[in-house]
Parts: C-alpha cells; sequence; structure tokens
C-alpha cells in the first residue's frame, strides 16, 4: 500500500509540472495580450500547485505505515523547482504584469518585447527540466530502482543512468529556449531601428 501512495505522491508531482511546462511553452505565442495574461495566470496557478505538492509528499509519507521512498523520490524534482522559485516565478509576474497593462483592449497584439520575455530560457526551462526529474523519480518511488550506494550494483547504476538522462535533457531544453529567446530578441530592437530612421530622415 505503501509503495502505490508514493507512487501516486510522485505521479501528482509529475503530472503539475509537466502540465506547467507544456503551459509555460505555448504562452510566447499567445495571439493577444489577455490570452497571455490568462495562460500567465494559469501557470501561475500551477506552480503554486506544484509547490504544495513539494510540502505534501513528505507530510503523507509520514502519516503512511512502513518505509516510504516518495521523500527521496523528490528531491530529483527539487533542485530546478528552487529555481523556479527563486527566478521564474518573479520573471512570470513581470509578464503577467506587462500582459495586464495591455489587456485592456481585447484584441492588443503582444508586444515584441513581452512576447520575448515570456520566452526567456528561465520561464519554461526550469519547469520543464522539474516534471522531467520527476518523471524520472518514479522508478524510485515504485521500488524498481535504489539510489546509489544502496548496495544494489546494477539498481544503482540504473539510477545513474536515469540521473544522466535528465540532465542531459536539462542542458537540450535550455539551449532550445534559449534558441527560442534569440530568435524573438530581433524583434524588439526592430521598431527602435524604424523610429531611429524615421528620426534620421526628419
Amino acid at each position: 500500500m505503501t509503495t502505490a501512495v508514493d507512487v501516486v505522491l510522485i505521479g501528482v508531482l509529475a503530472v503539475v509540472w509537466l502540465t506547467a511546462g507544456l503551459v509555460a511553452d505555448g504562452l510566447p505565442s499567445a495571439g493577444t495580450a489577455l490570452a497571455m495574461r490568462r495562460r500567465a495566470g494559469v501557470l501561475g496557478l500551477l506552480v503554486g500547485a506544484g509547490a504544495t505538492a513539494f510540502v505534501a509528499v513528505p507530510l503523507v509519507a509520514a502519516l503512511m505505515p512502513g518505509a516510504s521512498t516518495a521523500t527521496t523520490a523528490a528531491l530529483l524534482p527539487a533542485v530546478p523547482a528552487l529555481i523556479v522559485l527563486t527566478g521564474t516565478v518573479r520573471h512570470l509576474s513581470w509578464v503577467r504584469r506587462g500582459a495586464g497593462a495591455f489587456a485592456t483592449a481585447p484584441l492588443a497584439p503582444v508586444p515584441p518585447a513581452l512576447r520575448a520575455g515570456a520566452a526567456h530560457p528561465l520561464v519554461a526551462a526550469p519547469l520543464q527540466v522539474t516534471g522531467l526529474a520527476a518523471v524520472a523519480g518514479l522508478p524510485l518511488a515504485a521500488g524498481l530502482v535504489a539510489l546509489p550506494g544502496e548496495g544494489v550494483p546494477g539498481v544503482s547504476t540504473a539510477t545513474g543512468v536515469a540521473i544522466t538522462l535528465v540532465a542531459i535533457a536539462g542542458v537540450a531544453i535550455g539551449v532550445r529556449a534559449a534558441l527560442r529567446h534569440s530568435r524573438l530578441a530581433p524583434l524588439v530592437l526592430a521598431p527602435l531601428g524604424r523610429e531611429r530612421v524615421r528620426a534620421g530622415v526628419r
């Protein structure tokens, strides 16, 4: 019964953070400022739910009889989740406030600077890495693998491989986010360039 509870706890953790990662990935593609503001609000709620899930894991595990691996399995996603809580939340608040300034007009387009800000690597990447790390913790919660050093060489090696794969995936996600941000960043400078040309003409 404890194993089933552990899997459910980490499963909920994974679902919440993966959903947050998907919503964050679509944030820069919002058609209007109002849509971006709504997505940013949903994303804030998901981050809050994910943080609550982290708090719930050790509390529920402590109430269950027998040994629990859920708390240990939650340590891997806890690392990128700290980045979310210290950096992503602040950046997301800036995006939501910026979109709110234009949301009074329902069809107002998203300014290039705001779209580039929503595509910042600090927004989506930590959320997506947290979700992947939580998925990697599911085999540990199910008792299929053990942490390195727990006395089962083959199983510990499998855990090391899983951690390595999550790290590689995290780097790939970060590179993708950086490329996306760099592709949108020139759009911010384009209007400034046009204004300078006009000023020169005058």
